[in-house]
């Protein structure tokens, strides 16, 4: 990290760039005689009391003591706001129907929502508050995407009554890591004890180059069971057995039968699709959701039997899935994965995708400070 002008360090930002993202230096300690530095990029939510605070990519909010500062700078955003990174740009020579999609974190944090939808919302200014009995983080969290409409403080105490009154703990869900996201509010959150929770990364990618994948190449491994039938059926809803790998539904009555909150989020979204791969002798293999909103398919609970792994079964659920959202019009794809979740990442960047933006989740303390 560049912080020498002329061969010197200095401190290039003042209280006017809060807002903008920023990359600085600062000293932390050290021993026998050599100083230790640390640095830190991310947005300047604030600068107050001789105290800055920098939000990183991943949501993390980080305090740095003014008088500690040695060297600081603005930096540019390394993600454009349109392409996502490694997409070819929309003037390159890529056909058309490869290339990386473009959006704002705006723009998918909407379509994102429309395909995992909440039972209940009720609006706050431009807040939504979501409940679906506890189901998903996702559908039953606060979703900020603008102003609430009141004083921050203010918000924090009607959702904390709001979801009081259902039974259900204070979350919001915080965008972060690209122009546009919230690196604001997870800083006033962090402030006031609201603990982050949850990191997650949402990838995006063409969708044609899915479709096209040759899964005839992926089907079978080193101790796999090699002749095993893998056709994708595609239906409507869920059965049992569909919901028995998933096996994230909550409390069910016989046969393995979800919630009915559950099912009715899974099966919610515009044009909602569910794959299933079986084995020969019947045994659901595999399984994947998909859901298809304009020129976006949103892929999840793509999920392989222990026993059925290593066959690239993953990868033929995500094709067949592709290919249906291909037939509907769509264009692009989008997922969510948890940030630690590296075997699943790993398989994604094979699969084309890149990071577009992360979120994360701020859940309010028993005793913390909700205002």
């Amino acid at each position: 990290m560049e912080f020498l002008a002329g061969g010197h360090a200095e401190v290039r930002i003042t209280r006017a760039d809060v807002g903008k993202r920023v990359s600085v230096r600062r000293l932390t300690g050290g021993g026998a005689g050599e100083p230790t530095f640390t640095d830190a990029v991310g947005v300047l939510t604030s600068w107050d009391e001789g105290v800055l605070s920098i939000t990183r990519r991943n949501g993390e909010c980080v305090r740095v003591e003014e008088s500690s500062l040695v060297a600081a700078k603005v930096v540019p955003d390394r993600r454009p706001a349109a392409t996502p990174q490694g997409a070819p740009h929309p003037s390159s020579g890529a056909p058309a129907r490869r290339r990386g999609p473009s959006a704002t974190a705006l723009e998918l944090q909407r379509i994102a929502a429309r395909g995992w939808p909440a039972l209940e919302v009720e609006q706050l200014g431009e807040w939504t508050l979501r409940a679906s009995g506890g189901f998903t983080r996702r559908a039953n969290s606060v979703l900020p995407l603008g102003d609430p409409g009141v004083p921050l403080d203010t918000a924090l105490e009607r959702i904390g009554q709001w979801y009081d009154a259902r039974g259900l703990p204070a979350v919001i869900v915080v965008a972060t890591g690209r122009a546009g996201t919230d690196a604001e509010l997870a800083a006033a959150l962090a402030e006031r004890g609201w603990a982050d929770e949850r990191h997650t990364r949402v990838r995006i990618a063409a969708l044609a180059p899915l479709a096209d994948i040759d899964t005839d190449t992926t089907d079978t491994a080193p101790g796999s069971a090699g002749g095993a039938a893998t056709r994708v059926a595609l239906s409507r809803e869920p059965d049992a057995d569909w919901l028995a790998l998933y096996n994230r539904t909550g409390e069910g009555g016989p046969g393995g039968q979800a919630s009915e909150n559950a099912l009715q989020v899974l099966t919610g979204g515009p044009s909602v699709w569910f794959a299933t791969v079986h084995d020969a002798d019947g045994t659901t293999a595999a399984i994947g959701r998909l859901v298809v909103d304009g020129r976006w398919a949103g892929f999840a609970a793509v999920e392989v039997a222990p026993a059925a792994r290593r066959r690239g079964l993953a990868t033929r659920v995500m094709a067949a899935l592709a290919e249906q959202a291909l037939t509907e019009g769509a264009s692009a794809a989008y997922l969510q994965v948890e940030a630690d979740n590296t075997g699943a990442l790993a398989f994604y960047d094979r699969l084309g995708f890149t990071d577009h933006h992360g979120y994360h989740y701020r859940r309010a303390l028993p005793g913390g400070g909700r205002h």
